[in-house]
């Protein structure tokens, strides 16, 4: 009877990872002949500051070309979490030609990373502390959660549900993301860094992160740390591997396609962000389609990704 069991189990495990290798391989390239719409906020921004996109890619394209010792650092943390160095390259790309300007030389961002130290940064709202916040009895169903990315993921959800453009206790919160709203102490939408992080996300990696690489769990009761986590290069590089790996791994398990040989899909989901509920829309979609007949729809790139794949040849070039 015993053997008997033992045998089930070891056919359920083989037919768990053959279900978990039954994913369909995304091939490289872009699905898109032309490269999708920028949004007017992206173009907004570079005009603001007299730049074009081209010249804030090759702005960016030069900081990783003129610096070995940032592409061996690239190549190391990359295979630490499995994954492509163009992974971790395109979303620097993508984010410095889309979003801000990089910096010419590494240097200044270790700079600024000590700058964060200096001042005392607070991650609250209308004068309450996010620590206070959570403590709310609509965030009861998150208190069992041990890891970092769950425990911030159901954080997420129910401010989305319970908070999010509703007046609650008499404190009218805004219709905004929930990393705009607290994380963000000095105008929202702000991220730093090399790889552009914001700080939830990076209180979501932390576990992942700290497991992996060995770094300090993150303490969002200490603001200015995260921050300097973020700025910092040799910190915040694992924190874009480690969002990156989180993406091809909801991808390959809840919609059942594997992106990891797609940059500028992993790049599109480093700036849209929420991989797993994008995920399970498209698991959602195709099921339609297949019920229907129909073939089913590959993951997409946006534009930021698109950008990341058109040069990839050039990119890789330099690794």
């Amino acid at each position: 009877m015993k053997k008997l069991i033992l045998l089930f189990l070891s056919l359920a495990l083989a037919s768990a990872i053959s279900i978990a290798d039954a994913a369909t391989l995304v091939p490289p390239g872009n699905r898109n002949g032309v490269q999708p719409d920028i949004p007017g906020a992206s173009s907004r921004r570079t005009q603001a500051t007299n730049t074009t996109f081209q010249a804030k890619y090759r702005k960016v394209y030069a900081l990783l070309q003129n610096d070995a010792e940032l592409r061996a650092k690239i190549r190391k943390t990359a295979a630490a979490y499995g994954i492509d160095p163009m992974h971790i390259v395109g979303a620097i790309v993508g984010e410095h030609t889309y979003n801000v300007d990089a910096y010419d030389r590494l240097q200044t961002y270790y700079v600024k990373a000590m700058s964060y130290l200096s001042s005392k940064l607070t991650f609250a709202y209308d004068g309450e502390d996010v620590s206070d916040f959570v403590k709310r009895p609509e965030f009861k169903k998150c208190a069992g959660m041990d890891d970092s990315y769950d425990l911030w993921e159901c954080r997420e959800q129910v401010w989305n549900h319970s908070f999010r453009g509703k007046t609650v206790d008499g404190t009218s919160f805004p219709n905004d993301r929930f990393g705009a709203t607290f994380f963000q102490p000095y105008y929202a939408g702000q991220t730093f860094g090399l790889g552009q992080l914001n700080p939830l996300t990076a209180l979501q990696m932390s576990d992942l992160v700290h497991k992996v690489s060995g770094l300090p769990e993150l303490d969002v009761g200490d603001p200015n740390s995260v921050y300097k986590t973020i700025m910092d290069p040799d910190l915040t590089l694992p924190y874009v591997a480690a969002t990156i790996r989180k993406s091809i791994d909801a991808y390959k398990s809840i919609a059942g396609f594997d992106i990891s040989r797609n940059p500028g899909l992993t790049a599109t989901l480093y700036n849209v962000g929420n991989p797993e509920q994008r995920a399970y829309a498209l698991k959602e979609e195709n099921e339609k389609r297949r019920a229907a007949g129909e073939p089913e729809k590959l993951p997409e790139e946006n534009y930021y990704g698109w950008l990341v794949n058109d040069k990839l040849d050039e990119l890789r070039a330099l690794f």
